[in-house]
């Protein structure tokens, strides 16, 4: 089966053009683009079978992938405020597909269904019953399809089955977050309700106290609408440093930048916290996995966040972290637990995904 895999960011449009062949994705063509159109001027639209789209937050309705109809298409939107950064561009691109090529049937692939095996201690908040029963207050997680693709690749690159593996997944870009893997499934993760909670990232907080707005609001810094957007968009590194760019900040940091420093020691920190967490949680791990722009690229962030876990079995080979380019471990020989890199393809994911729920060629 042909499939167009769609992956729309805040902004920037994603595509791969595929064909699926069981677990085989060949890919035709990929890039990054600014518009359906584009996409389509690139790709050509002969042989098409469906059209497959990422969408970050499916709640707790939307566990698997599913056929696009209207009434899918009312409940994303309901869904909106969830994550208003992500499902709003989505939807949008899901209505230009259908203008573009009627007929062609069209599929969501969520971030949040990988998360669908938290357990209840994980997935839930300790709020008031009235606010988890009557309006759905959980802990969701997200960047699913990424934390999916690096525990199967990890899988694949230690030959040993998925099943019998603890893994901790690290998707470190704009947005970041950690995921504890048993056995394949998602047993715990930092994100929550929203994609703000958890790690530090590019302009998001991350964990804050939660009466911090209220507090603020008292003092008169803005109203609680001013402070959440603020949250999201002025925080994290470009709060702390004025500039949100990971390689930019090393760079400033090298050159002796107060301010970068901090920014970069708050950010590893925060990971820290969370492996350390999470080592807890699996009882130990057989990978450290990291994959997205920062974790992929980034030797400097790999080697701050994992220096002095030597007591938890976690040794790096500075010169392999160094050097390594693509899918590759990089802890050292005797290093009981393996560290990999692992370039994150949720396109590709998307495609596999998107051809089962179609009834082409199950994924072996």
């Amino acid at each position: 089966m042909r499939v167009l895999a769609l992956n729309k960011g805040t902004s920037s449009l994603k595509y791969l053009l595929a064909d699926v062949d069981g677990a085989e994705v060949q890919k035709r063509r990929s890039g990054k683009a600014d518009s359906i159109g584009a996409v389509l001027d690139e790709t050509g639209q002969e042989g098409i079978g469906a059209v497959g789209h990422r969408i970050v937050h499916g709640g707790s309705d939307f566990t698997h992938p599913v056929q696009i109809d209207e009434r899918t298409l009312s409940r994303l939107e309901a869904l909106a405020d969830l994550a208003p950064l992500h499902n709003p561009p989505a939807v949008a691109a899901i209505r230009g597909m259908m203008v573009a090529l009627p007929g062609v049937p069209e599929y969501a692939v969520f971030d949040t269904a990988f998360h669908a095996t938290l357990p209840a201690a994980a997935s839930t908040y300790a709020v008031p019953l009235r606010w988890r029963r009557d309006f759905g207050i959980r802990r969701y997680g997200f960047h699913g399809l990424a934390h999916r693709w690096m525990a199967e690749r990890a899988a694949a690159y230690l030959a040993r089955p998925l099943e019998s593996l603890r893994l901790i997944t690290l998707q470190l870009g704009s947005g970041a977050s950690v995921c504890a893997i048993a056995g394949g499934r998602s047993v715990d993760t930092s994100m929550g309700l929203t994609p703000a909670e958890g790690l530090v990232m590019a302009t998001r907080s991350g964990d804050v106290d939660p009466l911090l707005v209220q507090h603020l609001v008292r003092l008169g810094a803005g109203s609680a609408e001013q402070l959440w957007s603020a949250l999201e968009r002025e925080s994290g590194l470009l709060g702390l440093a004025g500039e949100k760019d990971m390689s930019a900040l090393l760079e400033l940091d090298s050159a002796g930048d107060s301010a970068a420093r901090l920014a970069i020691d708050v950010y590893c920190l925060r990971i820290r916290r969370y492996l350390g967490a999470y080592l807890a949680v699996l009882g130990g791990a057989d990978a450290i996995v990291f994959g997205g722009g920062v974790g992929e690229h980034a030797s400097g962030i790999r080697s701050r966040t994992l220096t002095g876990f030597d007591w938890a079995g976690i040794v790096l080979d500075q010169q392999a972290n160094a050097a390594v380019k693509g899918e590759a471990r990089i802890s050292a020989a005797e290093s009981p637990t393996a560290v990999m890199v692992c370039p994150v393809d949720e396109e590709s994911l998307i495609c596999k995904d998107v051809a089962e729920a179609a009834g082409g060629p199950r994924q072996a």
